[in-house]
């Protein structure tokens, strides 16, 4: 079983104390690769260190809806440089999220859209994060991404017409620990069961949302726990897991535009 962190944030400063025993730990649970994604200019630096450094490790850059209060076209322009490693697949996690509003809306907004510009200018797929954006996400969306444009909505935890509008723009969906939380991801699994085979991505979002059985031991999540996300998946679809993770193996592989399978 090959398995692919499509998104974590191992620049986080709780993995410097271990980091080569939680990649260690990774690896024996079967996660060959890993996206570090970024979300400011600061994490972005970092985790193409981490990919530079580190052979089967990936980077993404750019800014996250709570950090937009400080983005200027000269920090994006230092993302742009960043992005000519040939380790940075994608461009993100960018996005909306109405929840806690760290950032004002109107620049959430604009920065969201000069993002997605940027994307589609270098061709880099998409990263993207959206929480109780009631719509406008979608709307945003279906305005400035192109057809041809790749991106994954990374932990999908929305509704069925929200799965569907994301589905029928391309979207790939990125499932988190939260599928095997028994009450908060209960909607969720509903849902895991409609995922197209070939739209489908697991991820960690480590150092957050820790899976269960993990969870009863540990707070902070890591890359080798991305295993039970798939298991619950494969549990939920009645599907082989050997066979579910190859696939999302493939998925995730093809989405990033790394060829070495």
């Amino acid at each position: 079983m090959k398995l692919f962190d499509s998104h974590c944030h191992l620049d986080d400063r709780s993995f410097v104390k271990d980091f080569d025993g939680v990649i260690l730990q990774a690896r024996q649970a079967g996660v060959e690769k890993i996206m570090v994604v970024g979300i400011t200019q600061k994490s972005c630096r970092m985790a193409v260190k981490l990919a530079d450094n580190n052979p089967g490790i990936y980077a993404s850059v750019g800014i996250h809806p709570h950090d937009v209060k400080d983005c200027t076209e000269e920090v994006l322009d230092n993302l742009k440089m960043f992005a000519e490693n040939g380790k940075v697949k994608a461009w993100g996690e960018i996005g909306l999220d109405f929840n806690r509003m760290f950032s004002p809306r109107a620049l959430q907004e604009k920065w969201f859209v000069r993002q997605i510009e940027l994307a589609h200018e270098l061709g880099l797929p998409l990263i993207f994060h959206e929480r109780d954006s009631r719509g406008r996400f979608s709307e945003m969306l279906k305005t400035h991404l192109k057809s041809e444009a790749k991106g994954v909505v990374h932990c999908f935890s929305g509704n069925k017409k929200e799965l569907f509008d994301y589905l029928s723009m391309g979207l790939y969906i990125g499932i988190t620990g939260i599928v095997t939380i028994e009450s908060r991801g209960a909607e969720l699994r509903n849902l895991v069961a409609g995922i197209p085979s070939d739209r489908l991505l697991i991820e960690t979002d480590a150092p957050y949302l820790t899976p269960a059985p993990q969870k009863n031991k540990t707070r902070r999540n890591e890359p080798a726990f991305v295993k039970s996300v798939l298991m619950k998946i494969a549990e939920v679809r009645k599907e082989d897991p050997e066979a579910l993770s190859l696939k999302i193996w493939e998925n995730t592989h093809r989405l990033y535009r790394i060829s070495d399978l």
